[in-house]
């Protein structure tokens, strides 16, 4: 007698599609623009503003403005903009910031990252709703 089929299996399977499809475009932007051993890591601070910009775009265009199949939301916004951003690259940064004696750069990157990374869902939220507003009669 089988087991019975796992509701969550078609969900796992696409998040961890999109992680990869995440993980892969990240890996290009750091192949693209490398940090070097003891630069400030711009790279990273990119990716991870821009991926909570999209987030805050992605959910309000989901819950505010587009009636998508449920997998849409754990394949995009889970697997890939999980996979695309990065806290373990950005915890790393600091650390080897950090310990490459660059410990003023490491705190300004820590509270950089924190803060750009706030306004730019709060900033892509605002906007989205503001063009979805615009755009109805």
């Amino acid at each position: 007698m089988g087991a019975a089929p796992n509701p969550q299996g078609p969900v796992v399977a696409v998040v961890a599609l999109g992680g990869v499809i995440g993980a892969c475009a990240r890996y290009g932007a750091s192949s693209l623009w490398p940090t070097a051993p003891v630069g400030f890591p711009w790279t990273t601070l990119l990716v991870n503003v821009t991926g909570c910009a999209v987030i805050g775009v992605f959910m309000v265009v989901l819950s505010e403005a587009w009636s998508a199949h449920r997998l849409v939301r754990p394949f995009f916004g889970t697997g890939i903009l999980g996979g695309f951003t990065t806290f373990s690259t950005y915890a790393v940064d600091i650390q080897r910031l950090v310990e490459g004696g660059q410990v003023r750069m490491g705190l300004e990157y820590l509270g950089l990252t924190l803060l750009a990374a706030l306004a730019a869902v709060w900033g892509a939220v605002w906007a989205t709703r503001r063009v979805l507003a615009w755009r109805q009669p």
